[in-house]
């Protein structure tokens, strides 16, 4: 029972940053951009978050912080891709490649010092309780991801808005023709995304790792870039891809905890088994046929107004 429970709040916290980093790519991507920068975006909230983190102790302003830096990271790519035009794609990776080394540029004189981790929202005694600690013993991110799943989804489906948003990212032509800012919609997305990139970022000193690491986010956000395409744009889907994803990074500690036949298998196969997923889902979704037709029309297309 111990050990199940103990699985389980392991899945949930591992699959958190990539529910987060995801739902705010997806946002992107149904306007029809393609953000490639999302692994850099992580890093960079993730250092901002535990600089704020370590010199004031308060949590939330941390994950304020690390949304800002987010936004802030996300403008760049938005006014080369939207306002330059540049290749989204390049860009995307320039801009992880800068998140990268600016996050390990500000965070070397952080490295290895410790960090309170966020306390659960229930009282310790409610919280140590094993159905209340399954159900309800998380810290405020896990219900923000949870919320926002929720959220992105009523916002696209049940909201002008989000009918706006879709428009975009299927016709941009057609959108901007009939009135609607095809810029002044993308930038938003790209804004909220990176939001989303940098709570998602912050959440692994956080939650996860009492400190800071350079690259600690380790490659997920190319996972929740992934997952975007394993839900087909869709996000209910994403908290179950979010979770599968979660479950295969939580394997990897606890097989090789439990020794036995596991042990004789190099760690490092088992460190490489999210991204062999990641690897074997996306070949998978390529095989159906019917997999390219729910992606937005215009994604990676850049838009200019006088063609």
């Amino acid at each position: 029972m111990d050990l199940t429970i103990a699985i389980i709040v392991t899945v949930v916290g591992a699959s958190t940053p990539i529910l987060i980093a995801a739902l705010g790519e997806l946002v992107v991507e149904r306007a029809g951009v393609l953000n490639l920068g999302v692994e850099g975006m992580m890093l960079i909230g993730a250092v901002v978050g535990f600089i704020v983190q370590f010199h004031t102790g308060q949590p939330l302003l941390a994950l304020l912080a690390a949304a800002v830096a987010g936004v802030l990271s996300s403008l760049i790519f938005g006014f080369l891709t939207l306002s330059l035009s540049a290749n989204q794609t390049a860009t995307g990776l320039a801009l992880t490649i800068f998140g990268t080394g600016f996050s390990a540029l500000i965070g070397a004189n952080y490295s290895a010092r410790p960090v309170p981790l966020m306390d659960s929202v229930l009282p310790e005694t409610i919280a140590d309780h094993p159905i209340a600690r399954v159900l309800l013993g998380y810290s405020l991110p896990v219900y923000f991801a949870f919320f926002m799943v929720f959220a992105v989804w009523f916002f696209l489906k049940k909201t002008r808005s989000g009918l706006i948003l879709r428009a975009v990212g299927e016709n941009d032509h057609s959108a901007h023709s009939i009135g609607y800012s095809v810029l002044g919609v993308r930038y938003l997305a790209i804004m909220f995304g990176g939001a989303m990139a940098g709570i998602a970022g912050a959440c692994f000193p956080l939650l996860l790792t009492p400190q800071w690491a350079e690259g600690m986010t380790a490659g997920r956000g190319w996972i929740a870039v992934a997952l975007v395409v394993f839900a087909s744009w869709r996000p209910m889907r994403l908290l179950f891809g979010a979770y599968l994803f979660g479950l295969v990074m939580t394997m990897e500690v606890y097989i090789k905890a439990g020794g036995g036949l596991f042990s004789a298998i190099p760690a490092e196969l088992w460190a490489a088994l999210p991204y062999l997923a990641t690897i074997v889902v996306l070949v998978l979704i390529s095989l159906k046929r019917d997999a390219s037709t729910n992606a937005p029309a215009c994604l990676g297309r850049p838009f200019m107004p006088g063609n």
